[in-house]
């Protein structure tokens, strides 16, 4: 029962209530995002907020958090970040509510204050190069000069965990396992290690971006079970495809850290059947098609990130559903855990925003025949056909479209 955007009572259906056609489709709380990247302003020709949120609402999102990176500016000042809300206020600019982390480069330690008391919703920081110049990789040093302050000011801090090491040139710059050599399983651990480490050393909260190595899970599982502050994310990408499978030149596949083996893609799904991995992001990072060198096939040169907002849920439930996994399982991992440790969801509970979204688990989803509304079409996807589809999205108790979105700070629940 929703009044004025709110849930007012959660009742049973009564006699007569339910429509014929939706005797299938399930309520489910609106998806939380905490890993897309927008980059407005300045790099529209990527993605775009506008674009970024209509995509996410068709994919049953409420809510996102945008990264430091690849807007122009990066979001490393309070200056920049008010560009991007003013970019985000414009008037019909967003369909689900947004809320922005902010960066953490070498030099930008006494701007962090103030982007924490502007709102951010976390601090993200790179262990390597980041793809762009602009945003450079931090060291120990400044990760342990900087963690002291997340830590009092109850901060989250976000790290892409990969140190890398001088390594030898791809042979072949269009074979898949060239590139999957160039990043190791070893620049996660080594990266993880120290983040560990420094979490126990500091007492800052940090969340482990985008694992990818499966290897990496027991010393997370040691780390949770001494009661340190580690959360962690996967992605999609990392959950449906394996590097066996992965053909030479097929440069739409590239990301950071890279897809690995069969066997490691099942060490994920463990991890999140034993709780050490928390929760499924996209890790949306479009681009334009000319930088993802389709014609070329040259892991060396194309831009690393995977297109799959719009269609985050029913991968996911491709997956989870072979597995034995629930849809239980998929809110937890896509909405009440982004939620508990970024603080932007709400849930479908008596007093929160009336944000949730339907679905049916037994459509078909087919990605290429549906209208795609991110960017740009180039995805790994294509031609995919996926187990369930999101039927509608409401935010505030409203069919989520342009301009029903807000910009919201940390701790807001939209």
């Amino acid at each position: 029962v929703v009044q004025r955007g709110m849930i007012v009572a959660i009742e049973p259906l009564q006699p007569g209530e339910l429509a014929e056609n939706e005797g299938r489709t399930v309520i489910l709380p609106g998806l939380v995002d905490p890993h897309v990247h927008l980059n407005e302003p300045g790099r529209t020709d990527w993605e775009g907020m506008r674009s970024g949120t209509l995509a996410a609402a068709a994919g049953g999102f409420t809510a996102l958090c945008d990264m430091p990176l690849n807007s122009s500016p990066v979001t490393i000042s309070r200056e920049a970040l008010e560009a991007k809300r003013a970019a985000a206020s414009e008037p019909g600019k967003l369909a689900v509510d947004l809320g922005f982390h902010g960066g953490m480069v070498p030099g930008n330690f006494d701007q962090l204050p103030d982007l924490i008391a502007s709102g951010v919703i976390a601090i993200k920081a790179f262990l390597c190069h980041s793809g762009i110049d602009e945003f450079p990789s931090v060291s120990e040093a400044d990760l342990r000069r900087a963690m002291p302050l997340l830590a009092e000011q109850h901060i989250v801090l976000m790290a892409h965990a990969e140190i890398s090491r001088s390594l030898p040139p791809m042979t072949d710059p269009r074979r898949y396992a060239d590139y999957l050599a160039t990043r190791p399983p070893s620049f996660e651990r080594e990266a993880i290690d120290m983040l560990i480490s420094l979490c126990r050393e500091t007492g800052c909260a940090v969340h482990i971006v985008h694992l990818a190595d499966g290897g990496s899970i027991e010393r997370l599982r040691k780390a949770r079970i001494e009661g340190l502050p580690i959360t962690v994310e996967t992605c999609p990408h990392y959950l449906t495809f394996a590097a066996e499978d992965i053909a030479d030149g097929s440069t739409a596949w590239k990301c950071a850290p890279p897809i690995r083996g069969r066997s490691n893609r099942e060490m994920l799904w463990d991890g999140l059947r034993d709780g050490i991995i928390d929760l499924i992001a996209s890790d949306h990072s479009p681009c334009p098609p000319e930088m993802k060198r389709l014609s070329t096939g040259r892991f060396d040169l194309a831009w690393g990130g995977i297109s799959s907002l719009q269609i985050a849920l029913p991968i996911v439930w491709t997956e989870a559903s072979r597995r034995g996994f629930t849809l239980d399982d998929c809110a937890r991992w896509m909405s009440h855990q982004p939620t508990r440790i970024f603080g932007i969801g709400s849930g479908i509970r008596v007093g929160s925003p009336a944000n949730f979204m339907s679905f049916d688990p037994e459509a078909i989803t087919r990605v290429g025949d549906t209208r795609w509304l991110h960017r740009h079409a180039i995805t790994p996807y294509h031609g995919f056909n996926l187990r369930g589809r999101v039927e509608a999205t409401w935010i505030r108790g409203q069919p989520a479209a342009l301009g029903r979105g807000r910009v919201i700070g940390r701790g807001e629940a939209g």
